[in-house]
């Protein structure tokens, strides 16, 4: 009788365990249907001039919609070249869903070549009054074709941006076969991000302020695929386009 008693105890607490860990899933986008949902994205357009040509990394690509396309349930944004004309796609949730802290999970496929630069990333929600660095930025997964297996996630903060010291590089030597997972987990005090799973990097600066972390506010997500530019370039191989940036699905917990 006390061994019953003591396994319904038991029972109860892990139940309890479990609903307060469980994480509430607050934003999710498969990309079914056959063009990009509106009212969760917009689509960013262009050059970046004149106020930012190049979009300040001196990228080759133009943004335009007919770049960015959903099939089957997938997201891709394509990278093209014609004779005279990079040309890609850039979407972003800025003013659609915009959220502080939580859990942003990505599944998606790597292009590859020289000179081809995916990215899922985010910046904070005031960056139209603040700017940048000052409202932060979280790349939750960068990837260059000029250095194959390698995955770079990083911090951009007014203390230390653009060849930033808060980075993390993992190699992977099958990172570019199929689909995998980055995930990033964003709180208060940590920021910690994953690769199927894996963690392989945590931001924890000991002193946390405006220079150091600008992160408590809400951000917004981005995917995109560059070209060329100071990271991924400067040399791009015309050879390998088209090249495709394939996203499964995003979601995001809090």
């Amino acid at each position: 009788m006390r061994n019953s008693f003591l396994i319904a105890l038991l029972c109860i607490a892990f139940t309890s365990c479990n609903k307060a860990s469980k994480k509430e899933l607050i934003f999710e986008e498969d990309f079914t249907g056959s063009s990009l949902n509106e009212s969760f994205w917009n689509y960013e357009l262009g050059d970046g001039c004149p106020n930012l040509c190049g979009w300040g990394n001196n990228e080759r690509q133009t943004y335009t919609k007919h770049n960015v396309s959903v099939k089957d349930g997938l997201l891709y944004i394509k990278a093209t070249k014609d004779s005279t004309l990079y040309e890609s796609g850039r979407i972003t949730t800025a003013k659609k869903i915009e959220f502080q802290y939580g859990t942003v999970e990505v599944r998606a496929k790597l292009p590859q070549g020289q000179g081809i630069w995916p990215a899922i990333w985010m910046l904070g929600s005031d960056i139209g009054d603040k700017g940048w660095p000052a409202c932060g930025e979280i790349d939750i997964m960068e990837y260059v074709g000029k250095a194959p297996h390698e995955v770079h996630t990083t911090l951009h903060t007014p203390d230390s941006y653009g060849q930033s010291k808060n980075t993390k590089i993992t190699t992977n030597n099958k990172i570019e076969e199929g689909f995998h997972i980055y995930k990033c987990n964003w709180t208060k005090d940590f920021i910690e991000f994953f690769i199927d799973d894996t963690l392989v990097y945590t931001f924890n600066p000991e002193v946390k302020n405006d220079k150091t972390w600008p992160f408590d506010k809400p951000f917004y997500i981005i995917l995109n695929m560059a070209i060329g530019g100071n990271f991924g370039g400067p040399e791009v191989d015309d050879s390998i386009f088209p090249q495709e940036f394939i996203v499964d699905y995003v979601k995001v917990y809090k």
